[in-house]
């Protein structure tokens, strides 16, 4: 992911959108969740992937980053036809996103290399339902962007 974000900061034509679950704290913007993620168990994990200043940042509170968000709103002023998904959790938060995506008529890019699951054999599956039911091109982290 970290390869993939900073490729996406050098590429013209390629709009960064942070997406990031509040936990159900309604009251925690995107610095107190960024503090918390840092003071977590693997802060080593985090560090490459903190938005840099100046950064689109969207708080989602369910699954889906189109659920109850702005995402579809900015997307469609920034004129945007392909999303790359990357995160967590593969079999729940991707795969239901890039079913909102695709609903939405996006061309749907996943990662699997910048795609993180609980489960292997869910987060297999979940990989194989987007590709053959979303039509989800299930690309190397290098290859998303070019």
């Amino acid at each position: 992911m970290a390869g993939l974000i900073r490729e996406a900061n050098d590429h013209d034509g390629v709009d960064l959108i942070y997406v990031n679950d509040n936990h159900g704290d309604f009251t925690a913007d995107h610095n107190t969740l960024i503090s918390a993620a840092l003071e977590g168990e693997r802060p080593d994990l985090v560090k490459p992937l903190v938005p840099p200043a100046g950064s689109q940042l969207i708080t989602k509170v369910r699954h889906s980053i189109f659920y109850a968000t702005a995402l579809d709103y900015l997307l469609d002023r920034l004129d945007t036809k392909r999303i790359v998904l990357t995160g967590q959790v593969t079999e729940q938060c991707i795969l239901y996103s890039a079913l909102d995506g695709y609903i939405r008529h996006y061309e749907v890019v996943v990662p699997p290399d910048a795609v993180a699951h609980i489960d292997e054999e869910l987060g297999a599956a979940a990989l194989k339902m987007m590709e053959r039911n979303m039509s989800a091109e299930l690309l190397p982290a290098k290859r998303c962007l070019g």
